[in-house]
């Protein structure tokens, strides 16, 4: 017999060999109904894979991140059935699940396939999907597997095969499709009963412009037709809100062939609602003590190589500028912090002077290649809100949580209300990918641990989710849409002051390290405002909103009044334009609300005879007619406030 314990903590005996779904049915027959896989000692399983030793049990549901995983790669696998019966000899890359939903890379031999052509793989998908035939796991040997698919004439999957080690190779079988993987998968075809192929895309093989370009499907399915609608419904309206479109309605950001790929420049609207968000984190961060610091944009190879960036990123980073010195090599800066390093070695510090809080809204560039970049998700030269504090070991509890308290601060003020704290930790065996020691280590994850339980935070925890010199908190973020981002991370590094050699005096006159903490509430700016652009649609609070209000003159006759109007308002700091043109009323106000300027101010001959301005906000419609000074004190009330968007 083997104890099972539960989720609940209660623990019961089975015998050897039980699987997942058989506990599922001594619970109850209507939960083993809705079991897709199991997590046995933290690692997901198919729920028919025999449990041997006492385990941990979770039997995981649709309601469950990993249970939707499972059932979307098993998708991808329905797919991949579907397109070999409509495409004989179809070839077949990756087909892993998404965060919302599955994707597969084929290879269809010359053939192409449209929008019109998903519609009947979906057909077939359904139908196969109606089968309820069992996905079925088979451990295979090397041998066997390379002779399956060379009789099959797919090199995808030899070229794979021929990288893992016997002995540790699955197929997986529904119906009449055979593939390698490693699974889990779902019981049966039978849980997926709504279907939706989403988009077709490009992709080379294993991401590598050198290799062919492979046809990429994605897809998406649900247990029910009710809720692929409203997901469909979402990605309708995430298409609305996608930051590329509103960025360049707009008039934020653009990119250009000949400045370069993923390099966005920033129009003046762009440039004005970035400058506000660096002012407003940045007058936060001198109130909390932060030293504002410039560092360079590129440095020394040799500063990389001592951080560990350069083992770590150098092949995947811009290749080295050479200078007409022989040997010197420099690169473009892909992190601060080593150059924040340097910054605090360039004096002596004293345990009094701890901590040291260095704060830089500092480029950084990385190469990405064509196919990953997006937008502003997706870029090669970005702007990160960085600082490094450096403590001494006893501070470092209290430092990380003041720096939560910022995240938190940044947060409300923008209406990101919904959000997860990641704990991001090492993987639990495997040390090989990061640097340190295992002491320091431990010292840092124990640091982050407690400062979330003290603030109360939200909390998950991910393992292999570090940074290779050190844990972090990341907090993942929920948009209007309800799609998760991640925004925002604090990293404690006891492993960049040792290899910088980093020192501080202490109250026993010896020399000690200080411990560094990297943080950075926006993460990058192009990011935070991409994802922003679509969290709010467009339509940011009034104290970012590059233009604040918009004066339109009904006739040629109020344009001295609009002028008068506008003088005033740029006194009281508030942003206004005047729209002069020769156009009518109704179409100013149109394209203004299209504009999504929040305050609108129509001014005809009976407001200037008043001294009054007839108000309109955005999306509310008309608030009457005002006095100029009425109206400044409800604009400044709503900045002061920093009230969201509506």
């Amino acid at each position: 017999m083997i104890n099972i314990t539960l989720p609940d903590g209660a623990v019961r005996q089975y015998e050897a060999g039980v699987t997942a779904m058989d506990i599922a049915k001594s619970i109850s027959e209507g939960l083993a109904r809705k079991v897709l896989a199991a997590k046995v000692n933290g690692q997901v399983v198919d729920a028919s894979r025999p449990i041997t030793t006492d385990s941990t049990l979770q039997l995981l549901t649709w309601s469950d991140v990993e249970g939707k995983s499972t059932m979307w790669h098993s998708s991808a696998h329905l797919m991949a059935e579907a397109l070999e019966s409509i495409y004989p000899g179809v070839k077949f890359g990756y087909g892993p699940a998404l965060e919302g939903g599955f994707y597969y890379d084929i290879d269809l031999g010359g053939r192409t396939i449209s929008d019109e052509d998903l519609r009947k793989v979906e057909s077939k998908m359904a139908e196969l999907a109606k089968a309820n035939n069992a996905y079925e796991r088979r451990e295979v040997s090397k041998e066997e597997a390379l002779d399956y698919f060379t009789k099959k004439g797919d090199e995808y999957k030899i070229e794979t095969i021929n990288e893992l080690e016997d002995g540790k190779i699955t197929f997986y079988t529904q119906g009449n499709f055979t593939d390698l993987c490693r699974g889990p998968h779902i019981p049966s075809t039978g849980f997926i009963k709504a279907i939706k192929l989403t988009n077709i895309a490009g992709a080379y093989w294993r991401g590598n412009e050198k290799n062919k370009m492979l046809t990429r499907i994605y897809g998406v399915t649900f247990p029910n037709q009710k809720e692929l609608d409203e997901h469909l419904f979402l990605l309708e309206e995430a298409k609305k809100r996608d930051h590329r479109k509103l960025g360049k309605e707009l008039e934020l950001f653009t990119f250009s062939e000949k400045v370069g790929l993923g390099l966005p420049l920033w129009l003046p609207k762009g440039a004005m609602l970035r400058e506000r968000l660096q002012a407003f984190l940045q007058k936060a961060q001198l109130d909390l003590g932060y030293l504002p610091v410039v560092t360079p944009h590129i440095g020394n190879v040799n500063l990389y190589k001592t951080s560990g960036h350069y083992e770590k990123y150098g092949k995947d980073s811009f290749q080295t500028i050479h200078t007409p010195e022989e040997g010197e090599e420099f690169m473009l800066k892909p992190m601060n912090c080593p150059h924040h390093c340097e910054i605090y070695k360039a004096s002596p510090k004293s345990y009094k002077d701890l901590p040291v809080r260095f704060a830089e809204f500092g480029t950084v560039y990385r190469y990405e290649q064509h196919g990953e970049l997006h937008g502003l998700t997706r870029v090669r030269g970005f702007t990160q809100d960085d600082a490094h504090l450096f403590c001494r070991p006893d501070q470092v509890k209290e430092e990380f949580m003041k720096v939560i308290d910022l995240v938190l601060y940044v947060f409300n003020s923008l209406s990101f209300t919904d959000f997860t704290a990641q704990i991001s930790l090492r993987h639990q065996t495997d040390r090989t990918k990061y640097i340190g020691t295992e002491e320091n280590w431990n010292l840092a994850e124990q640091a982050i641990i407690e400062a979330a339980a003290e603030k109360g935070l939200r909390t998950v925890t991910e393992y292999d989710e570090a940074a290779f010199y050190g844990p972090k908190l990341d907090f993942m973020v929920k948009d209007a849409l309800g799609r998760k981002w991640q925004l925002g991370t604090i990293q404690v590094d006891y492993n960049l002051p040792e290899r910088f050699e980093l020192e501080y005096i202490g109250a026993d006159n010896q020399r000690h390290r200080p411990v560094m903490i990297h943080r950075a509430p926006f993460g990058s700016l192009e990011r935070f405002i991409a994802v922003l652009i679509e969290h709010c649609g467009g339509k940011f609070p009034l104290w970012l909103t590059p233009t604040q209000v918009k004066i339109l003159p009904i006739s040629d006759k109020s344009q001295a009044y609009a002028e008068k109007v506008a003088e005033l308002l740029k006194k009281s700091e508030i942003r206004a334009e005047i729209d002069d043109r020769s156009e009518k009323i109704g179409k100013k106000i149109r394209e203004t609300e299209l504009a999504k300027v929040p305050y609108m101010l129509v001014l005809g001959e009976k407001e200037a005879t008043d001294n009054k301005v007839a108000v309109r906000r955005q999306a509310k419609g008309d608030l009457g007619a005002m006095d100029i000074d009425q109206f400044i004190a409800l604009v400044q009330e709503e900045v002061t406030n920093r009230k969201s968007f509506e």
